[in-house]
């Protein structure tokens, strides 16, 4: 099985949750497979969110000409099958508070229109990213694009405060998963582990958070399903998985 594998990396980045936004927006600790494919959408110049809406702005909705598909960069990716790595210790990411001014005159209705915004970000995050060759032109596109170092919009993490770096692209074969341990995030299909850890001495890990997988047709929320990451043996691994380098990914 052909893919291809690049590093994904930035100095800090933000994938909003949507759940809480009164005090202070927090942000998933992984890119999201949404978000993810929102910047290979930006890297090969599909469309997004800005232009659906600016192609429907003056249109009813039910009417002949009103699209209510899905943006551009998803319908063209969202089969796509991509493996999400975490390049950090357990998984997890150092998180830091930010707290900076919204003063656009229509930020806030308080006294001098200024918004005091508190938002989490993650500090120097870094994923290996892998994607399924499924012979498509589309695949072909990204990769070639990945390889060239070539964009047609700028890739970001998550907000286009926070700069995306892509490095280490290279062109891989996956084989046949094998052993008890699978090294990437993956979709949580069992109750309980009943594994052990990899090595005896080796501090045991369990990172789980409800993330974005879909999204959902009509109104275009999140679909979200709970991702793991642990060093735990896994008893039945999900499907799509593969080795390369002794190493097993789950594609999603």
């Amino acid at each position: 099985m052909d893919a291809i594998s690049f590093k994904l990396s930035g100095k800090t980045a933000c994938f909003r949750k949507p759940d809480v936004n009164a005090y202070t927006y927090f942000t998933y600790n992984n890119i999201h497979k949404p978000a993810l494919l929102g910047l290979l959408g930006a890297i090969i110049g599909l469309g997004g969110y800005n232009q659906l809406f600016e192609k429907n702005r003056d249109l009813k909705k039910g009417s002949l000409e009103y699209d209510d598909g899905f943006p551009e960069f998803y319908q063209e990716l969202k089969d796509l099958k991509i493996s999400i790595i975490p390049l950090a210790k357990n998984g997890y990411f150092s998180k830091k508070i930010q707290v900076f001014n919204n003063s656009v005159g229509y930020a806030s209705f308080e006294e001098g229109g200024n918004l005091i915004v508190r938002e989490q970000w993650l500090e120097n995050p870094a994923w290996q990213i892998i994607i399924l060759d499924d012979g498509t032109k589309v695949y072909q596109k990204i990769k070639e694009y990945l390889q060239i170092g070539k964009a047609v919009y700028i890739p970001y993490l998550g907000k286009n405060d926070h700069f995306a770096n892509i490095s280490d692209v290279k062109c891989i074969k996956l084989l046949e998963s094998k052993g008890e341990f699978i090294d990437s995030l993956f979709i949580k299909n069992f109750d309980k582990l009943n594994g052990w850890a990899r090595e005896e001495d080796e501090n045991p890990y369990f990172f789980q958070e409800m993330s974005p997988n879909k999204l959902q047709k009509d109104y275009h929320f999140y679909e979200f399903q709970p991702l793991v990451f642990t060093n735990y043996e896994i008893e039945h691994f999900p499907e799509n998985t593969y080795n390369y380098d002794g190493k097993n990914y789950t594609f999603i």
